[in-house]
């Protein structure tokens, strides 16, 4: 057993040089001897799990913290700077809470519900290239198709009226701005949504509308002004943690296929391909990494490395998906690669609650952008565009023309 791994040099979140490879040193942590340690931006140490089995093993367990409150965690608070006291629903409970109120929602992104959501998002998608096609081009496809395509499909889950909608748009992109934002207009916006959503979920209490938002105002959970506050922060999770990846799948994903025609001629030659396409999207890109930080709430044993009580962990997903362990050859995309084990949306009790919304989403732009728009093309070369590295991976604009 490695009792304590040594420290390495690499402080995380760490940077990409190639869009299409995760950082670098990503291999170096998963060649490492049990758990490497590295700095994270807080500057406090912290272990990194980068193989497969060994981020399995960490979000699977429940010796693993996800509570962000507890002094001892290892990371900033999401929404801390600018609303104190605010805490995204599901992701940072712990059992025995989390359990009851992952199960009071899970049913509503079951598949059988999203599948509902289908038509609609078709619809959302269609409208969209309408407007791209309507112009004389080139078009950036972030702007005009990826980030609105979500915040549209988000406003049609939760039940928001079309009249809130732009309102609703503008706050949302201010959040998920890429470039640099005043603090206080996050603050400001952060504030308005936490504003609206209190008095949005106040009315579907009264209302009950047959939508996401009215169905769990008749659980018990959701009941009384306690109630009304946990469905805020669920509205609140869905844009923080739903919305800005969603859209970076999005442009990645047509980046991806744009870049390799032989896999995009499958593809098209197939549209049935197009759901390994999307998981083979998710394993290759697997942009989110900032949620999966535990807390050790006792000593455990992972990948030969002894992580004593209070000290933290990042299970590495890009890592993990690259892992010539788990994925023969992971490094080619590959979409028809079988890849059902890829961890883009995590694993174990804190997997992603909406990759069934995620899924739908990609594989119906996918297909409708590449059916209607056959001759797309980058109208930038791929080095000059705008990538964005951090804790995330992701795209602030994608020009194409046809």
């Amino acid at each position: 057993m490695h009792d304590q791994s040594p420290l390495r040099a690499e402080t995380w979140p760490m940077s990409r040089t190639c869009p299409f490879s995760p950082p670098p040193d990503y291999a170096g942590l998963r060649e490492h001897p049990g758990l490497a340690r590295v700095t994270g931006p807080s500057g406090r140490t912290v272990f990194v799990a980068a193989r497969h089995e060994d981020v399995r093993a960490v979000l699977g367990d429940a010796r693993f913290s996800s509570d962000r409150s507890h002094p001892d965690f290892p990371w900033m608070r999401v929404g801390e700077a600018v609303f104190p006291g605010f805490r995204p629903s599901l992701i940072e409970m712990d059992p025995p809470e989390h359990g009851p109120a992952r199960r009071a929602v899970a049913g509503e992104f079951a598949i059988r519900r999203i599948r509902e959501l289908r038509p609609k998002v078709q619809c959302i998608v269609d409208g969209l290239l309408d407007d791209v096609l309507a112009g004389a081009g080139p078009a950036d496809l972030v702007s005009a198709l990826a980030v609105p395509m979500s915040g549209l499909v988000l406003c049609e889950l939760l039940g928001i009226p079309t009249s809130d909608r732009q309102e609703f748009t503008t706050n949302t992109m201010v959040l998920t701005a890429h470039d640099s934002v005043d603090a206080d207009r996050v603050a400001e916006s952060f504030r308005s949504l936490i504003a609206y959503f209190d008095a949005l979920c106040a009315a579907k209490m009264t209302e009950r509308p047959e939508d996401l938002l009215g169905r769990l105002a008749g659980h018990q959970l959701f009941s009384g002004d306690e109630g009304r506050w946990a469905m805020v922060e669920l509205c609140i999770l869905l844009v923080v943690a739903g919305l800005e990846t969603t859209a970076t799948m999005t442009a990645l994903g047509v980046l991806a296929l744009l870049e390799h025609p032989d896999q995009l001629a499958l593809l098209t030659a197939d549209p049935g391909l197009t759901p390994a396409a999307v998981e083979e999207l998710l394993r290759f890109f697997s942009v989110a990494e900032l949620p999966l930080i535990r807390r050790a709430t006792a000593d455990v044993e992972i990948g030969g490395t002894l992580i004593r009580e209070g000290e933290g962990v990042a299970a590495l997903s890009a890592a993990a998906n690259r892992d010539p362990a788990a994925f023969a050859d992971p490094d080619t995309f590959d979409v028809t690669r079988d890849n059902r084990r890829h961890l883009a949306f995590g694993s174990g009790p804190h997997q992603c609650l909406g990759k069934n919304l995620a899924r739908l989403e990609l594989c119906i732009v996918l297909d409708t952008l590449f059916r209607r728009i056959p001759t797309l093309r980058l109208a930038t070369p791929r080095d000059e565009l705008p990538f964005v590295n951090g804790s995330g991976f992701s795209v602030s604009a994608l020009p194409v023309t046809w």
